[in-house]
């Protein structure tokens, strides 16, 4: 089966970051395993494979996560989703240090392959999601960890609450997302002129 190259571009460009979510249920932990599914079946550096993954559904345990996240730098007057925008569910990701067989750098590459293939996934499926590196550890403190697991990126998912657009970035190196006055959530990308270089060969010895 050939995908098209309009279609892979298309599924892309929907797969934005959410940070405000419709209300409603949470997500059935089903769902969140066929995300993590996709997950599994991303690149790794020397196939080491080695993240793993925990469900969180429960909306007791997801209220004691939120208070400890950090949702939008460039968004200084903003403090993250109110109430009813809330995730429904997230996926926690733990480097199991057990499993490592790369420099951590380059397993750090493979969580965002992964949790790529994660958004993809749940664009298709009508939903979205926020990476969110910014957490205190007193996330990981709410669980009893074992000493090889270290939480290093949480994924929070659910149906998107907001509208997202790509824009030309308004100057070179302007690149910080904004919210107009209708609460869009604009995100400037550079062009493709832009990432393009061409470097001459360095003399030969």
């Amino acid at each position: 089966m050939t995908i098209s190259y309009s279609d892979v571009k298309t599924l892309i460009r929907q797969t934005r970051t959410f940070r405000r979510f419709a209300s409603g249920k949470n997500l059935d932990d089903d769902i969140i395993r066929r995300l993590i599914d996709l997950a599994r079946l991303g690149g790794s550096a020397r196939n080491g494979q080695p993240f793993q993954f925990m469900v969180v559904v429960d909306r007791d345990i997801s209220d004691r996560i939120f208070p400890h996240l950090g949702w939008a730098g460039y968004l200084s007057d903003w403090y993250g989703p109110a109430v009813d925008e809330r995730p429904q569910g997230y996926i926690l990701c733990f480097l199991n240090e057990d499993r490592l067989n790369v420099a951590p750098s380059d397993a750090m590459i493979d969580l965002g392959i992964f949790t790529q293939n994660i958004l993809l996934g749940a664009t298709s499926l009508g939903l979205g999601g926020c990476r969110i590196g910014a957490f205190s550890p007193k996330v990981a403190h709410l669980f009893v960890l074992p000493s090889q697991l270290s939480l290093k990126l949480i994924v929070a998912l659910g149906k998107p609450g907001e509208r997202v657009v790509l824009e030309k970035c308004r100057t070179q190196d302007d690149t910080r997302y904004w919210r107009d006055e209708t609460q869009v959530h604009h995100v400037p990308k550079r062009h493709l002129e832009e990432l393009l270089v061409s470097l001459p060969l360095a003399d030969k010895e």
